[in-house]
């Protein structure tokens, strides 16, 4: 499918820088605070995954779903976003930054804002990811929130073509 995507800011998409306050013991990082967030993005949720190096995750997006990725490193990741909410003002925007131990960030995703990272630092990286929703609902009763792209062969959503 072909389909052409600007560069430029996605709306509700928002970036924090992260700060680690590092001493002799290690470093801490805030990640979330509930008076830095409007109700909507209210983490429903905290997970962390592990990708090793050059695997890519998605991309993907979800129909009501918000993430509040955090990249801290080890590793770097290329995070890619594409705007595909046809009602947004930036539609068909597409962002593109990389992230992790050398720039610790926080990027908080609406939904319907495609997405997907790559680890690109050389070593295994660890992600934190802080929904607004629960995975497959209450007790995992529901279907997933969560649409696909990389497993369509014709997804203008590539990750390698940018």
């Amino acid at each position: 499918m072909s389909r052409s995507f600007n560069k430029g800011p996605i709306d509700g998409v928002e970036i924090r820088k992260l700060k680690k306050f590092v001493d002799e013991r290690g470093w801490l990082c805030e990640l979330f605070r509930n008076d830095e967030v409007n109700e909507p993005l209210l983490p429903a949720m905290c997970y962390a995954s592990l990708s090793r190096a050059g695997v890519t995750r998605g991309p993907h997006e979800h129909v009501d779903q918000a993430d509040w990725f955090c990249f801290l490193g080890p590793s770097n990741f290329l995070l890619v976003l594409w705007d595909n909410r046809k009602d947004s003002p930036t539609f068909d925007n597409r962002m593109r930054m990389v992230v992790g131990e050398d720039d610790p960030t926080a990027v908080i995703v609406p939904a319907g804002v495609v997405h997907g990272y790559r680890n690109v630092g050389g070593k295994d990286g660890l992600v934190i990811n802080l929904p607004n929703r629960l995975f497959a609902g209450p007790k995992r009763a529901q279907p997933v929130d969560e649409l696909r792209h990389e497993i369509d062969p014709q997804s203008p959503f590539d990750m390698d073509g940018i």
